[in-house]
């Protein structure tokens, strides 16, 4: 006598559990599980660091040309070093505000 059997759908998690849609109907005890994909398979939303990562080794993959440690220390630099851009550009704004006739919030 064949033993009784069911089909059933589930998700397959990331970290290996199942989780069955429904319920089986079989009686307690041990089962037999065979696991095959139905369509395609759930994309998983990607966090900003895996983003990062994926789109870093994509382009070194290209050969695209990155800045050396070198070059981002001494732009590092640049943007501290010249507090007299950001003011002027304050400035400007401040300008153009009186200018059209706006008063500053």
């Amino acid at each position: 006598m064949k033993p009784p059997e069911e089909a059933l759908t589930g998700t397959l998690r990331t970290d290996g559990t199942l989780e069955l849609d429904a319920k089986p109907n079989l009686p307690p005890g041990r089962v037999r599980v065979v696991l095959q994909a139905v369509g395609e398979p759930e994309q998983q939303e990607e966090n900003w660091w895996d983003y990062m990562q994926r789109t870093r080794r994509e382009l070194e993959a290209m050969n695209y040309p990155t800045m050396t440690t070198a070059e981002v220390e001494s732009y590092v630099e640049w943007l501290r070093g010249d507090d007299d851009r950001i003011e002027e550009a304050y400035r400007k704004a401040e300008e153009e505000r009186r200018r059209r006739g706006h008063r500053p919030c």
